[in-house]
């Protein structure tokens, strides 16, 4: 089944908010082909989470259309230490691109969010009306709670005004551009960067966090930006639309995986002193796959990928310095 496209994006002024991280820089390659008018807002002129910089900077450009891709990321160590900046820094984003975005007549906007705003025990694969049915992770509650409040923006703006405001919860991303940094990435970024040093250093054993037995659902980030594109060019509804591959695997499989990548030969070693998280975060793509929309990258194709990204702008470039 393929959806038409019901609006177009081809002579928009479109923003993607968030075009310098990884999930805003893939909706910019996707957009290529679409014949839009790209424009962008630098962090160094505007402050997003400050309502009289966004509004001032919405009026003076007047997108179109808005991918709401900005936010303030990182994994269980960085939410841990820095709740407040999660919490604030995520509301006061998503609520002034939302409120400009309105005030301006922006015709379409699809807001990101993430797969964490579902609750931590929710059955298995998550629908999106486990929405608010339980109670969230503690390691990451404060950013889920900021993208849940941007997923009911988006809804009551929608409601009030009639605005053409959508929302996508993607899966764990991952690809080009990711965030390699040990204190602040994700699972799969970090395992990469752990086995190339463990690899490069001669190491016999690589320590993975946790049990390894938690299973995660993991999506490339190019397949998430041809995802979003698809659901503003055919999507319009109040409900947020999950946006996953429709699989998932152990982490233990997952380090098993990269480590092949990598060609780190040593052992993997798993610290059960540290926190495993949820438990299983397997999403429902049934919404999606009813509007024509299937993943095309595979995950050790993706892993190959996004290891020789880090090796090409990550490690050559420190080599450099």
């Amino acid at each position: 089944m393929t959806t038409e496209p019901q609006f177009s994006l081809a002579g928009k002024r479109v923003w993607v908010a968030g075009h310098r991280g990884m999930v805003g820089a893939a909706i910019v390659r996707r957009l290529a082909s679409e014949g839009c008018d790209l424009v962008f807002a630098d962090r160094s002129t505007v402050d997003l989470r400050r309502q009289a910089d966004v509004e001032a900077w919405m009026r003076s450009n007047k997108p179109d259309v808005v991918f709401l891709a900005a936010a303030k990321v990182g994994g269980i160590l960085a939410n841990d230490r820095f709740p407040a900046q999660f919490l604030y820094d995520n509301l006061m984003i998503e609520a002034n691109i939302i409120q400009a975005a309105h005030e301006t007549g922006v015709q379409k906007l699809l807001f990101l969010g993430s797969s964490c705003i579902y609750p931590k025990f929710a059955e298995q694969p998550i629908v999106e009306e486990a929405l608010l049915t339980g109670a969230l992770e503690p390691t990451n509650e404060w950013y889920a709670i900021a993208k849940i409040a941007g997923i009911k923006l988006a809804q009551s703006y929608r409601r009030q005004y009639g605005c053409d405001f959508i929302s996508a919860m993607p899966t764990n991303l991952y690809g080009p551009g990711d965030n390699f940094d040990l204190q602040s990435s994700h699972v799969l970024p970090a395992l990469l960067r752990k086995a190339h040093e463990a690899k490069i250093s001669g190491a016999d054993t690589l320590t993975v966090w946790g049990s390894g037995t938690p299973y995660r659902e993991f999506l490339h980030v190019d397949d998430c930006a041809d995802a979003c594109v698809h659901l503003m060019q055919t999507y319009s509804d109040d409900s947020h639309v999950n946006v996953g591959s429709g699989t998932d695997l152990t982490i233990r499989s997952l380090a098993e995986a990269v480590v092949e990548v990598v060609g780190f030969a040593g052992d993997l070693v798993f610290d059960t002193t540290k926190p495993d998280g949820t438990p299983r975060k397997l999403m429902s793509g049934a919404k999606l796959r009813s509007l024509g929309w299937r993943p095309n990258i595979e995950l050790l194709d993706g892993l190959k990928q996004t290891y020789g990204w880090y090796l090409d702008n990550v490690v050559a470039t420190t080599s450099k310095t």
